[in-house]
């Protein structure tokens, strides 16, 4: 087919041409090592030019300019050639017919390069064709791949075998191709200015795993050892299709930790670590890893690897989780409140993992433990006992902290049971015991003699104290007049107790004491019994006296059977003291009693108490002082003894 093409262009050139030295010769032309090759050429010449001798022919290989001695391909005058051309070349046109075409055996690719023809018709008519048919030598076949194949693009790669040696046909194969997705195969064969190709295209869409896969071409030759191969690798240009970075992971506080990150493209990406909108670090590369050092709780969060290699982009995130324990927790400001209050107590702290929250009051567990960084206590109509400091403690595994606040509630005074009346020794003693927030104030009201007693009251003995809330108020008192059916005396005596939040008075309750009674029995009993061995001790000491200064005895001569007491003014009180102290042993007031100091000036009589002074007969003193007559009730004896006279007071 093709020397018929060859025949209809030689016959047009024929008809058109002009009387101008042409040649037509393939520009390109190819052919496999070992195997054969024909370049077709056509030459014209001026048409005023008879040939002499016939038409001759050279074939240079290189350049057209006989004078620099280009290597000789052909000469149809001789068999002269250069080396590398004997046996090999052959003409196979007819110069006559100005056919010039050239046939080139068992090739190599040193024969690669330009060839160029030159007519010699006789004489002076000789001329070298500058047109030229540049040959290329193949070792393999070519592969015509795309600038760029791009995943999930079809795909196709066409390999061609030239077909340009009269006596070889070609055949192509492709080799590894059972892991490509559904390929597909087609052939063609393809003439143009009187050289041949053959081609094999196959078709598939390639994917990201099969970038730098081989794929071969394989030409032979039937009926020959002539094979010849081409593999080549793909190159599959793919967006991320991976990016891999370490687990979520957890660091302490202070120590440092290493992100990697790796992406799966083609080409390689744009990799870039991004914290929140911050970009820390990026590069051209395949993979990455950024370093933290000194890690603090500020940088907990979520980190995020992007590939972008303008294919596409993909991104991959961790979670790096900081480990510290509980910071110091934020409470409330310490605070007053009225009772009935309603409180929230809030408490928030920070640490990794999520601390504990605890409330204790005091040193006492209230509330609930909560597993967060939010706690909240709420107190609903807070009392009195609601007072006192609460603290927040904070726990995880790795530390601990708290912080604490101090809750005072204040509240209107409140009557405590110890509030009462008691008749004792001397009289009658009150006691007013408060709570509240401030601290109360106490007042006695007598309202009998329409006397209010206070601090600033003077003409009773008024006792106050006060013991954190606790206020505590005494009164002694001292009737002297009516006494009650019950043998106490008669006395009405009102608390009042208030603060700024309120005010509340009672009437406090007479109570007797019946040890008080059973120490009244006792006491006299075993007062007579003293007095009545220091009679004796007394008389004894007499009389001996008597018999050693030998003066006759002189007994006590008494007026009248009844006993009489005298009390020496000075001893009376410590003596009533210690006798007081025997007839309330083991009683409450006791202590109270002890504090008794003054004369009987230091008490003011107060109603029907004046009887109260004649009931207590329960003592006894003793005074001892110089002799008297019997008619002054004191002085010395006639004898010069020493006497004395017991009266009852």
């Amino acid at each position: 087919m093709w020397c018929l093409e060859l025949f209809l262009t030689l016959l047009l050139i024929v008809n058109d041409a002009s009387s101008q030295w042409n040649v037509w010769v393939p520009r390109d032309i190819s052919a496999m090592t070992n195997s054969c090759v024909v370049i077709p050429c056509t030459f014209m010449y001026p048409s005023g030019i008879r040939p002499y001798r016939g038409i001759h022919g050279i074939w240079y290989f290189g350049q057209p300019y006989p004078q620099l001695f280009p290597p000789v391909v052909f000469k149809s005058r001789t068999d002269v050639v250069h080396e590398s051309y004997k046996g090999r070349t052959k003409l196979l046109g007819d110069l006559h017919q100005r056919n010039c075409t050239l046939l080139i055996n068992n090739i190599g690719t040193e024969h690669s390069g330009r060839y160029y023809f030159r007519a010699d018709l006789g004489g002076a008519n000789m001329y070298t064709y500058p047109d030229f048919a540049e040959l290329k030598v193949l070792d393999q076949p070519n592969i015509d791949v795309p600038e760029e194949i791009v995943s999930d693009e079809s795909l196709e790669l066409t390999c061609y075998a030239p077909d340009n040696c009269p006596d070889l046909t070609p055949e192509i194969q492709w080799m590894y191709t059972d892991y490509l997705p559904d390929p597909e195969f087609s052939s063609d064969y393809l003439e143009e200015s009187n050289t041949a190709v053959l081609s094999n295209t196959l078709t598939f869409t390639p994917r990201p795993m099969h970038n730098g896969q081989l794929l071969g071409c394989r030409v032979y030759y039937p009926n020959t050892t002539l094979v010849y191969e081409r593999l080549i690798s793909l190159d599959i240009k793919y967006a991320p299709r991976s990016v891999w970075v370490n687990v979520s992971s957890e660091v302490m506080e202070g120590s440092s930790v290493m992100l990697h990150c790796e992406v799966d493209s083609n080409p390689a990406p744009k990799i870039s670590w991004v914290f929140g909108d911050q970009e820390l670090l990026w590069d051209m590369a395949s993979n990455i890893s950024l370093s933290l050092d000194d890690v603090t709780p500020a940088q907990e969060g979520i980190y995020t690897c992007v590939g972008n290699n303008g294919y596409g982009s993909m991104n991959t995130s961790l979670y790096l989780s900081v480990k510290y324990p509980p910071r110091e927790p934020l409470v409330n400001e310490s605070m007053t409140v009225l009772e009935g209050t309603s409180l929230a107590l809030h408490c928030s702290t920070q640490g990794s993992p999520a601390p504990t929250l605890t409330w204790l009051k005091d040193g006492e567990l209230v509330g609930t433990i909560t597993a967060d960084e939010l706690s909240v206590l709420e107190i609903m109509e807070i009392t009195p006992q609601g007072d006192g400091q609460y603290r927040c403690l904070a726990e995880n595994e790795h530390g601990r902290a708290s912080s604490s606040l101090n809750i005072t509630v204040e509240y209107a005074p409140v009557l405590l049971d110890e509030s009462k009346c008691t008749v004792v020794r001397e009289g009658v003693q009150c006691v007013c015991m408060a709570t509240g927030n401030p601290e109360p104030t106490i007042e006695f009201y007598l309202p009998d003699l329409n006397i209010t007693i206070n601090e600033t009251d003077s003409r009773f003995n008024f006792y106050t104290h006060t013991d954190g809330h606790t206020s505590t108020g005494m009164i002694k008192l001292r009737e002297k007049g009516e006494r009650l059916d019950n043998g106490g005396p008669a006395v009405n005596v009102h608390c009042s107790i208030y603060n700024i939040y309120g005010r509340e008075s009672i009437l406090l309750e007479l109570q007797q004491e019946k040890k008080y009674m059973m120490a009244v029995i006792v006491g006299t009993i075993g007062g007579v019994a003293v007095i009545a061995f220091i009679i004796a001790a007394v008389r004894y000491v007499g009389h001996n006296n008597k018999k050693e200064n030998g003066n006759p005895r002189q007994d006590v001569v008494l007026e009248n059977p009844a006993l009489y007491y005298s009390a020496v003014k000075k001893d009376k009180q410590n003596l009533r003291k210690k006798v007081l102290k025997t007839e309330l042993l083991g009683s409450k007031f006791n202590s109270i009693l002890e504090e008794t100091t003054g004369e009987d000036g230091d008490y003011q009589p107060v109603g029907s108490m004046a009887g109260l002074e004649r009931q207590e007969l329960n003592y006894a003193a003793l005074e001892f002082i110089g002799a008297r007559s019997r008619e002054g009730a004191s002085g010395r004896g006639d004898d010069g003894s020493n006497y004395t006279e017991i009266k009852a007071k």
